[in-house]
């Protein structure tokens, strides 16, 4: 069979020619129906209840923010003077170039200031020192006086002149002995007289004849003179 034969219609039409045809169809239709707002209305249709309500709400009026007050004016302050200006003095310019006749000086550097020395405070003076100690006196000696009260010593009271009695002589004689290591008295001497000569001479025989306990310094033995005293009583 011969190609033209196998794609032809039975009405004798192309099958490709009818295929381009409805599609051609198909754009000038749609072509038309955009034009002729047919489209729109079918998407209006289509769009759901609730969408159209928020196209069709119109939106809220925008509020202006106040505007700020307005800044208070500046006070008045009175306009300031101005001083005049004292004219510019003549600025004296330095010639390097010294003068033919300009006497020539030779400048030393200042010598540098002496330090500053901080205030020395006073010293208080010191003191001497204190004299030493006088040495401590020695001790006093220890003395024991001769006694003749001891019994052992067996000292007879002196005889009472028989003359002395029969006048009525009495008093008190003192007598003054110097005594030796031995306790034999060495030598006696009146201090104080009884007034009678005779009751004198009997005490100083009487205190001769004694014995006596010698006297001592710091225990040891030693010649020292005591005062014996003798009464003579008449009863």
């Amino acid at each position: 069979m011969p190609q033209r034969d196998r794609f032809a219609s039975p009405g004798g039409v192309s099958r490709n020619a009818v295929i381009v045809g409805s599609v051609v169809m198909l754009h000038v239709a749609g072509l038309w129906a955009l034009q002729s707002g047919l489209l729109r209305r079918a998407v209006e249709v289509i769009v759901p209840a609730e969408l159209l309500s928020e196209y069709i709400t119109p939106p809220a009026p925008k509020v202006a923010p106040p505007a700020p007050p307005a800044p208070p004016p500046p006070p008045k302050t009175a306009p300031k003077v101005q001083a005049p200006r004292p004219a510019p003095r003549p600025m004296a310019i330095a010639d390097p170039t010294p003068a033919p006749n300009a006497p020539v000086g030779v400048t030393a550097p200042q010598p540098p200031a002496p330090p500053i020395e901080a205030p020395v405070a006073p010293v208080a003076p010191v003191a001497p020192p204190a004299p030493p100690a006088p040495p401590a006196p020695p001790a006093p000696p220890r003395i024991e006086m001769p006694s003749s009260d001891a019994a052992y010593l067996n000292n007879p009271k002196p005889a009472y002149p028989a003359i002395s009695k029969r006048m009525g002589e009495q008093g008190k004689v003192v007598l003054r002995v110097l005594i030796g290591t031995d306790g034999v008295p060495q030598k006696v001497e009146i201090n104080q007289s009884s007034g009678y000569d005779r009751l004198d001479r009997q005490a100083q025989d009487a205190v001769m004849r004694w014995r006596f306990v010698p006297g001592k310094r710091n225990g040891v033995p030693e010649t020292m003179w005591n005062l014996v005293p003798i009464n003579f009583v008449l009863e």
